[in-house]
């Protein structure tokens, strides 16, 4: 937004020394708040700095359009230190952007092609589960295929275990039974993921992605673009590894997920 530059000394910019929330908003109303607000609070508290009060982040909201918009709030430790020495007391700086949004509701109707990555996240259990700014693991790993027919990457450790996909988090039905992986060691606890919860029983799991050949279904999900149902996982080289039919399995799930974010709920029979 005009008069929001960062200042060059910007620890933010710097070296990545912040959190950030990217928020779906309706009409004005910010979805998934509460859990947005809690992930927010829970990173500045773990890198050590004050996070922004509730009134000074929902401020944008006052400038929000009509239908559906995206606020993506950044918060830094500010400026000041000397190199990699916080300042004390930090002055966090907030800054934010809200843009018109639209989903794509082909993902949610028909499905998405996804493949694995070569890259391997780090392990590091201080910060796994916060959004903080240095994202660079993410970028590097999307930048592994240009093909617009795939709509995501899937990552695991170095360890082996999976974790996420590059943007959104990972659920998958097997014998019956949903998981999502456990992000003790690495990766970003989705709010979505944090709100499904609360409504179904989610196991996490520590596993490798050879588990997602017996998945009888699979789902890619954040709190902006809803849950996507996968048709098809590649290998790193864009080889089919494991297809899938588009039915009750994978709508269930779906549904509870559209409803949290007010999306359209697709209709589910014989579950």
């Amino acid at each position: 937004m005009p008069g929001q530059e960062v200042p060059f000394d910007d620890r933010g910019l710097a070296y990545g020394d912040g959190v950030f929330e990217t928020v779906l908003v309706r009409n004005g109303f910010p979805v998934l708040w509460d859990y947005h607000l809690a992930r927010l609070a829970r990173g500045a508290e773990v890198l050590g700095f004050p996070a922004p009060r509730q009134a000074d982040l929902e401020r944008p909201l006052a400038k929000a359009p009509k239908g559906l918009a995206v606020l993506k709030l950044m918060v830094t430790r500010g400026s000041g230190g000397r190199g990699y020495l916080a300042p004390d007391p930090p002055k966090p700086r907030l800054r934010w952007q809200l843009l018109p949004f639209a989903p794509t509701p082909n993902r949610w109707w028909e499905g998405v092609r996804v493949r694995h990555c070569r890259l391997r996240l780090g392990i590091q259990p201080v910060l796994a589960g916060i959004k903080h700014l240095n994202r660079l693991e993410n970028v590097l790993a999307r930048r592994e295929w240009q093909d617009p027919d795939t709509a995501e990457g899937l990552l695991c450790d170095s360890e082996g275990r999976l974790v996420e996909a590059t943007g959104m988090n990972l659920f998958w039905q097997r014998g019956g039974r949903l998981e999502t992986p456990r992000l003790d060691h690495c990766g970003v606890a989705g709010t979505l993921r944090e709100a499904l919860k609360g409504r179904v029983a989610l196991h996490e799991v520590a596993v490798g992605p050879e588990v997602l050949n017996d998945a009888e279904a699979l789902w890619l999900g954040n709190s902006v673009q809803g849950l996507w149902p996968v048709t098809r996982l590649d290998d790193p080289d864009g080889r089919a590894q494991h297809r899938w039919s588009l039915g009750p399995p994978h709508r269930w799930l779906q549904a509870e997920a559209q409803a949290l974010l007010g999306y359209p709920v697709p209709e589910v029979r014989d579950h």
